[in-house]
């Protein structure tokens, strides 16, 4: 049996779309009900469906005051506050295509972004770092709502661009990603294949406003199913998490698995009676870290696999857990393939590249300034994966980030999800270390809460890991290297 899957397509969305308005449907039906509640003990704040959409009908109105053409794009520079969704939705209501930034990127590094962009306006908040030559108006989102005139969503075509956002992917080089306005009808796929989200859901998400994760997760989908979506409060620690999500009767909570293994450090660690259950994504959950979530609040978290490109379309759900070690099966609607180099399906218990098909909705249209991003059928998403007969998914690493010991190959988050389970250790990476010509041996960077010999490191690693895939050097680090969504930085640490 070949390593592939092929769903019945996806209904397709509408004819004449528009994202935002799909998104904020519920300020006709539910106009009072609360969509957003920011969770700050200094300043409470919440948004009712009714103002959201107002709010982004009026960015809306005053960003086509500013005379700017149907499909320019708009370079957002916003910190971590509700502006940031709101000019988002506001430029993709008036037809414009928003492309959302992290605030923490340096003047060389937006310079770069916007050179590839040419944005035809700039939303900006003060001390956020713009490019250093840019040729186009710079405003306050407080500035494009002071018309105070609301404006009709522009719809059409579900195929034309919506969002751009950058990726660095295997690259290193931060790449434009051009997403469809179909890209959010795709989302229902995870509704029912990850989240089990429903209109009554409360879900918090533990990131900031200006990370996409959060903006899709944490804020588009629970509003597109009309629930509402908390956001803590910026510098809120993760140990006051468990705190927020009892208090605020939180039914889904959504983080990095790094979040999670903070959390648990919460002593007294609340009782959380209205969770149904976690959702993690952004890298590999390790099973520790799942069953001591569980054990700690009797309930679990369901991982997802995805990426900029194609968002999650790989998870676990309450109906369908994912088997242990995996990250789940593909999403009721997907077409998914395990690919060898020639671009055809492997065998199953194969490790190959992961690959989604050409007609799945919610795949970009492709990078910006660049040609044809498709192999053949598929696109190929550089993740070494393994499918087993149950068409579950096991994520092995990037392709790229795979080790060579010995002649064998290695995953990292094999011998990383080995390693964690030392009582001392809270962060680990293993990468490939060519030590000598010819010679390459696993090393282990790690974070510690206290001092740990690499005798027993070695020891531990005897216990659980076959010897070619333990490591052999140890290299104690206050912290990790990680890339601004998060992600552990091999590529600096093999550097």
């Amino acid at each position: 049996m070949l390593s592939h899957v092929f769903s019945p397509p996806f209904l397709p969305a509408p004819a004449a779309f528009n994202l935002a308005a799909y998104v904020l449907a519920a300020a006709s039906t539910t106009p009072d009900k609360t969509a957003l509640q920011i969770v700050d003990p200094d300043a409470p704040r919440s948004w009712s469906f009714g103002a959201l959409r107002d709010a982004v009908a009026s960015t809306a109105s005053g960003l086509r005051a500013m005379g700017l053409n149907r499909a320019d794009r708009v370079l957002m520079r916003l910190g971590n506050t509700e502006d940031f969704p709101i000019v988002y939705l506001g430029a993709i209501w008036a037809g414009l295509v928003p492309v959302p930034t992290s605030s923490a990127l340096t003047q060389a590094e937006i310079s770069t972004i916007a050179a590839q962009v040419e944005p035809a306006l700039i939303v900006a908040d003060a001390g956020v770092p713009l490019p250093e030559t840019y040729g186009c108006p710079v405003v306050t989102a407080a500035g494009l709502r002071a018309t105070n005139t609301l404006v009709e969503a522009e719809t059409g075509d579900p195929e034309r661009p919506a969002y751009i956002i950058f990726t660095s992917g295997t690259s290193g080089k931060a790449r434009g990603v051009v997403h469809a306005h179909r890209a959010i009808w795709a989302r229902q796929m995870m509704w029912r294949g990850w989240y089990d989200l429903r209109a009554d859901d409360r879900l918090l998400h533990a990131g900031a406003f200006n990370w996409t994760y959060t903006l899709g997760t944490g804020l588009m989908d629970p509003w597109a199913a009309g629930a509402t979506a908390l956001i803590p409060a910026p510098g809120t620690p993760a140990t006051g998490l468990p705190g927020l999500l009892a208090k605020h009767r939180v039914s889904l909570f959504a983080a990095a698995p790094g979040v999670y293994r903070q959390m648990l450090r919460c002593d007294p660690f609340p009782a959380l009676p209205t969770l149904r259950h976690g959702l993690s994504a952004g890298e590999k959950l390790p099973e520790a870290l799942r069953t001591r979530w569980q054990a700690q609040t009797g309930t679990t978290i369901h991982e997802a696999l995805g990426m900029s490109e194609c968002s999650t379309f790989i998870s676990g759900c309450p109906a369908h857990p994912a088997p242990q070690g995996t990250s789940g099966q593909p999403q009721p609607g997907r077409r998914i393939a395990v690919l060898d180099d020639a671009g055809q399906p492997v065998a199953r218990n194969t490790p190959g590249v992961l690959g989604v098909h050409k007609t799945d909705p919610g795949l970009m249209l492709g990078y910006l300034n660049a040609g044809d991003c498709l192999s053949g059928d598929w696109f190929v998403t550089g993740d070494t994966v393994v499918m087993n007969d149950d068409d579950a998914v096991t994520y092995l690493g990037r392709a790229d980030d795979m080790m060579n010991a010995g002649g064998f190959r290695v995953s990292p988050l094999e011998v990383e999800a080995a390693m964690l389970t030392h009582p001392a250790l809270i962060e680990a990476a293993a990468v490939e270390d060519e030590i000598a010509a010819d010679t390459r041996v696993i090393r282990l960077f790690y974070v510690a809460i206290h001092p740990v010999t690499d005798q027993d490191l070695h020891d531990h690693a005897a216990a659980l890991l076959a010897r070619y895939k333990c490591p052999r050097i140890f290299t104690l680090c206050d912290s990790l290297p990680k890339s601004g969504n998060g992600k552990i930085n091999r590529r600096a640490l093999r550097r």
